[in-house]
Parts: structure tokens; C-alpha cells; sequence
């Protein structure tokens, strides 16, 4: 495929759509309706399962299954407890980070609607220097304009309501894509574009290609544990985010060295089937896109490590997106790098042959 413009004006603009729509971990389904109903033009039909994961499918009747894959959650909240006086604590859904909550807006979701509240924190004024405490889980707290627990629970609110930031995308310099949960519905949007890429290049795949966006990545990989069983593909290239390590307070000899706009990331580690990897380097030094490289340890951390340790085992990789902020409402990304990333899971899809055996011997 020729060096061009990738993202469309009409495909950024369902990017912005899907980035804001609330999608907390066990509460996707808004999200992936959304998700469904842009890539349903591109696919040849699709399925959902118990949980909420949903797999757009080309050529359903191969034997030979090719997973693309994201996951589709968003760290939240959720309420957990609420005073007599109408202030709420909070348990984390997912690895929620405490230190940035203090002066953020969320919406609280209950069946009677969105509820507004904030994370109140006390004043400059009011804290003692030297004996001042640090934002941490126990001391955290929402506000939601009431006096009491009874005023609270009359606006819908219960234990085990779901808190999500309100934070919304934006574009920074012309050059970043910016907001909350680009971990890693970021993914779900490039796996959508290589299917929308297929489609409008008519490229005949000979294999049956699973486009998965998975749930409750963000609680233990849980989703993908599901939809693999079900699936049962051949062959998965998982994409997801790892820090750009260029930024302050980053030691880079713990962290690795990856930046955004360098190109996507490609990890070597035991869960990653190296021939699979050498096809994607191949792929990706023959069509000029840069990349960089990092290295895991005992697993990934991602959906990569779901797919390669299922039963039986499937030869898995990982295409990752360099992104600054991780788990905060401004995570950001180059935009160069998510089209490298489509570019190359695009690319590579092609360099796969029905029934390619991946074996390390044979």
C-alpha cells in the first residue's frame, strides 16, 4: 500500500466518538455497539459474547483462523461506600490512579441517569506543611452536591455504581491524539481501520480474519482468556499501548526506550512466537515503516500473553502504541505512530499464508 494518508476526516471523527463514550471495565457494551456498527460495512458478519466481547469476522467459513486484537475497557470506580454526611469512597475498577483524582469531574452511572459529582480535595490553606498527606484510596473522595446518605441514594446512587472521568479527546499541536482511554480503545480503532483498509483495497484474504475487541483487559486479560476458547484461532497479533519513556520522571533503564512518533513498538518475550515476530519485522523494513523495540519478561502484560498461553497455544505478537500518561484523563499518542500501527498489522495480515505454520520445528 502505497505511503499515504491512512486516517480519513470520517474515521478521526468516529475515533472522537468512541474515545468519549464511557466504556468502564464490565460496562462496555455502549462502546462496542459503537464499534460494531462502524466496522459492520467492512466484515462479513459478527458475534458477541457473554461478557460483552465482540468479533468482526471476514471469510468465516476458513479453517484457518488470524486474530487482530484489542480491548475495548476503561479504568473507572466504583462506589463503595457513602457517609452519613453524602460524601462517597471509592474501589478501583482496574489500576484507576488515586494521585491524579483530586479535582476531576466524573459521572457516576445509575439507572436513573448520569449523576454528576467530583473528587473534592481540602485547600492549600487548610494543610500544614510537613504533616500535609498525599492523595491515596482511603482518603479520596466524591462530592456530589448532597448532605446527607439519603440525598445521595435519592439520586440513584448505590455500593457498586460505576465512576467514570469526563474528560473528552483532543487534537493537541496537530500532531497528538489526546484523552482518556486510549487505553486501549485506541487498539479498537486501528484494528476497525485495517478491516476498513481490506475492504476498500478489496484485498482477498485466504484465511478467516477474527477483528476482536476484548472486554476487562484491565482487571487480568479476561476477556481475551474467554474469547480465545471460543475462537480458537491459529495465529493473534494483539495491539495495546506501552510508555513513551522519553518524558520526566521515566528511568529509561527501567522502563526501556520507546517515544511516540518513533513507529510502533514490537516486544520480544517468552509469549511472543518469534517466527511470527521476524514476519512482522520483515514486513515492516520491506514497506519502510519504523519501528522500535522493547523487551517483556515473564509476560507481556497484555492480551498477548491470553492468546499465546490458551490451550494448546497460539503463535501470538504484540504491535504496541508508544503513549504518554498511562491511566490518567490525557493519555496521549502520536498520530504518525497509530497509522504505522494499522500500516503494519495491515501489511503483515497479507504476508500470512492459509494454513502458515509457524513452528519453531517442524
Amino acid at each position: 500500500m502505497a505511503k499515504k494518508k491512512i486516517i480519513t476526516k470520517e474515521s478521526e471523527q468516529f475515533l472522537e466518538k468512541y474515545l468519549n463514550n464511557p466504556s468502564p471495565t464490565g460496562f462496555e457494551s455502549g462502546g462496542q455497539k459503537m464499534w460494531v456498527d462502524y466496522i459492520s460495512p467492512y466484515i462479513d458478519e459478527h458475534f458477541v459474547d457473554t461478557y460483552g466481547t465482540v468479533v468482526g469476522v471476514i471469510n468465516p467459513e476458513a479453517k484457518y483462523k488470524v486474530v487482530i486484537e484489542a480491548h475495548a475497557d476503561e479504568i473507572s470506580w466504583f462506589v463503595h461506600y457513602i457517609t452519613k454526611d453524602g460524601y462517597i469512597s471509592l474501589r478501583r475498577n482496574g489500576g484507576s490512579d488515586h494521585q491524579i483524582a483530586p479535582s476531576k469531574r466524573v459521572n457516576i452511572h445509575t439507572k436513573k441517569g448520569m449523576v454528576k459529582a467530583v473528587f473534592g480535595w481540602p485547600a492549600i490553606h487548610t494543610r500544614t506543611a510537613g504533616t500535609e498527606k498525599s492523595p491515596k484510596l482511603d482518603n479520596i473522595f466524591l462530592d456530589c452536591g448532597c448532605a446527607s446518605k439519603e440525598e445521595v441514594e435519592a439520586l440513584g446512587i448505590h455500593v457498586g455504581c460505576v465512576v467514570t472521568y469526563e474528560d473528552e479527546f483532543m487534537i493537541l499541536n496537530d500532531k497528538y491524539y489526546v484523552g482518556r482511554a486510549l487505553d486501549n480503545r485506541i487498539g479498537g480503532f486501528m484494528i476497525a481501520e485495517v478491516a476498513r483498509l481490506l475492504h476498500e483495497n478489496k484485498v482477498k484474504l485466504p484465511f478467516g480474519l477474527y477483528i476482536t475487541n476484548s472486554v476487562q483487559e484491565e482487571v487480568g486479560l479476561r476477556g481475551a482468556q474467554m474469547i480465545v476458547d471460543t475462537i480458537r484461532p491459529d495465529v493473534a497479533i494483539v495491539t495495546d499501548v506501552c510508555h513513551d519513556t522519553g518524558t520526566p520522571m521515566i528511568d529509561k533503564i527501567k522502563q526501556g526506550d520507546t517515544k511516540c512518533g518513533a513507529g510502533p513498538v514490537l516486544t520480544y518475550g517468552p509469549a511472543v512466537q518469534n517466527n511470527l515476530l521476524e514476519l512482522i519485522i520483515t514486513t515492516a523494513e520491506k514497506n519502510k515503516i519504523p519501528f522500535q523495540r522493547m523487551a517483556a519478561s515473564r509476560a507481556t502484560g497484555t492480551d498477548t500473553d491470553a492468546f499465546a498461553y490458551s490451550t494448546g497455544g497460539v503463535a501470538s505478537s504484540l504491535i504496541s502504541l508508544a503513549l504518554r500518561y498511562m491511566h490518567t484523563t490525557v493519555e496521549t499518542v502520536h498520530k504518525n505512530d497509530v497509522e504505522g500501527v494499522i500500516r503494519l498489522i495491515y501489511e503483515s495480515l497479507q504476508k500470512i499464508k492459509n494454513n502458515h505454520d509457524f513452528r519453531y520445528l517442524k
